[in-house]
């Protein structure tokens, strides 16, 4: 596996909990069908298709919100998984519609797997960096904090 990096890491921060939305039926069903909440489905799709990759076409999206060729491969499965049941239910069906379609548990075993790789790539990076002798917070800020205790 090559991680080519990331050069959108922000990107990135929103990416990763859309993933994990699509992958929890009790996120799905507790807030985003909740019309108190901000987030829903249509706010989702909006990151894993609009705003932060295109899960129709993720390729392009390697090295600036996904890491790796799997990433890519599992975002283009969870795109048309989502565009399966999209078709089948239409595009301006209601949250509830699209939780109750026949084909949405292919979409979250397809968002879960996605997630799995995600943030496990996320957390390997971040390994790398620690044992790169990056640390957080920075050793000046531990230095200038502990002084002034």
């Amino acid at each position: 596996m090559t991680d080519h990096g990331i050069a959108l890491p922000v990107y990135r921060l929103h990416l990763v909990p859309a993933v994990v939305a699509l992958a929890s039926p009790t996120w799905q069903r507790e807030v985003w069908l909740d019309p108190t909440r901000f987030e829903n489905l249509d706010y989702t799709v909006h990151v894993l298709f609009d705003d932060f990759c295109d899960a129709d076409d993720p390729r392009p999206w390697l090295g600036q919100s996904l890491r790796t060729e799997e990433e890519v491969d599992l975002m283009a499965h969870l795109g048309a998984a989502y565009g399966a049941v999209q078709d089948a239910v239409g595009a301006d069906a209601r949250d509830e519609v699209y939780l109750d379609a026949p084909g949405w548990p292919a979409v979250m075993a397809a968002a879960a797997r996605l997630a799995q790789v995600l943030v496990a790539n996320d957390l390997a990076a971040l390994d790398a960096l620690h044992n790169a002798g990056h640390r957080w917070p920075p050793v000046a800020d531990r230095i200038a904090s502990e002084s002034d205790a």
